[in-house]
């Protein structure tokens, strides 16, 4: 199943997208969220899909899509998983995983507007392969890991790189701004990508291509990285895991080349559909 969110900010509704179209699904009850993945969801919506087979009601075009669940309890990020990334940025070759964090309040829909933060002059883009967690996973061994994962989201993990590496600390404070975490358009089950190590990713900016990477070049692999985060905290249903990004991110040009308001940000991957984002200067809320 792909299973996407519609409506307004904040008032979205639950749907499935099947063969390229969306359908609402509201009438399932609840939202994707923590309790929907814990508590057999996955499961009790695909039978209901299954009994409402050409009764369910189209999503009308036009419509908001945002992100395909709930706020989860966090998103956490994997710094530096393919070799190509780490080499344009000049940073070694990790020995282990690096985790960071992404601020849950930057999540929001595929193609919503990317808001440069205040006094930022290096917002950059970042194409990633989301895991989305199942279950609830803490000391996972990683022959188990893929048991812990309900599917699959595309992420464009936006960066603010002088806040990140040029502000001292950790890196979220450049990756946790609003609006710095589109994910979507769906949220592909596991069942649904024949092989997740070789996943194609690309991004373009004002039509140019930056990045095009594939999956089966990650440092270290889905079930790597499930377990290993699990060692450091517990994951909860619904939470997110972005696995790093391909080389092409903005940083890593000479001169680096940095988001502008203005541009827009095109991105897909296999099996988990295409972005667009339009980039505008800050606005206080």
């Amino acid at each position: 199943m792909k299973l996407i969110r519609f409506g307004e900010p904040g008032k979205e509704e639950i749907g499935v997208h099947i063969d390229g179209k969306n359908y609402d699904v509201s009438a399932f009850g609840g939202d994707f969220n923590e309790d929907f993945f814990a508590d057999t969801g996955l499961e009790r919506l695909e039978e209901f899909v299954k009994a409402n087979e050409g009764k369910l009601i189209e999503v009308p075009a036009g419509t908001r899509i945002g992100a395909p669940f709930a706020r989860p309890s966090k998103i956490v990020c994997i710094g530096l998983n393919y070799k190509d990334h780490a080499e344009e940025t000049g940073a070694k070759i990790p020995a282990e995983p690096i985790i960071f964090m992404k601020s849950t309040t930057a999540l929001v829909g595929p193609n919503d507007q990317v808001m440069i933060p205040r006094n930022s002059e290096k917002t950059d883009w970042e194409v990633e392969f989301c895991i989305v967690i199942g279950k609830k996973a803490s000391y996972v061994e990683e022959s188990e890991a893929l048991d812990y994962v309900a599917g699959y989201v595309l992420h464009n993990d936006v960066s603010e790189r002088e806040f990140q590496i040029e502000r001292g600390g950790t890196w979220d404070k450049g990756k946790g701004c609003d609006t710095f975490a589109p994910m979507g358009p769906y949220m592909t089950t596991a069942d649904e990508i024949p092989d997740i190590n070789n996943v194609k990713l690309w991004l373009k900016v004002n039509g140019k291509t930056y990045q095009d990477g594939n999956t089966s070049n990650l440092i270290f692999s889905v079930p790597f990285v499930v377990s290993y985060v699990s060692q450091f905290m517990t994951l909860l249903p619904g939470d997110v895991i972005s696995t790093g990004t391909p080389a092409g991110v903005g940083l890593g040009f000479n001169p680096p080349i940095y988001l502008q308001p203005g541009d827009i940000v095109e991105l897909g991957a296999d099996y988990l559909g295409e972005q667009r984002q339009e980039v505008i200067a800050f606005q206080k809320s």
